[in-house]
């Protein structure tokens, strides 16, 4: 049984690769910066994913919170290191934002269980 989880994964990877295989120049340009932005630089892949996730939280993007997450808990991001960043998002965002952080708080510890 798939997970919401492995179904918002399946769902992204899908539809990224409708989106690529339409060979759109410069929606694959896009693609491509923003694939090599979030690599290890001067600023390790952890940290910038954090960043990413803080961006998207204040833009309220449900997705791109998802997306940044994820990666997240692929780079083996603390429960403290996150909770940090969070207090970020929500010192720059404000009040509007806690339903976007309960929904990270779920995510979060769905995927602490994979």
């Amino acid at each position: 049984m798939s997970t919401d989880i492995e179904k918002m994964r399946e769902y992204r990877e899908k539809m990224n690769k409708i989106i690529l295989q339409k060979n759109n120049k410069n929606i694959k340009r896009f693609f491509a910066i923003d694939h090599d932005n979030y690599e290890k630089g001067a600023l390790d892949k952890k940290t910038k994913e954090l960043m990413g996730l803080v961006a998207s939280t204040v833009l309220r993007c449900d997705e791109c919170i998802f997306y940044h997450l994820d990666q997240c808990h692929k780079e083996k991001v603390t429960d403290e290191e996150l909770y940090e960043a969070l207090n970020i998002a929500l010192i720059v965002g404000g009040s509007i934002i806690i339903p976007h952080i309960r929904r990270i708080f779920d995510l979060w510890e769905q995927m602490k269980k994979t």
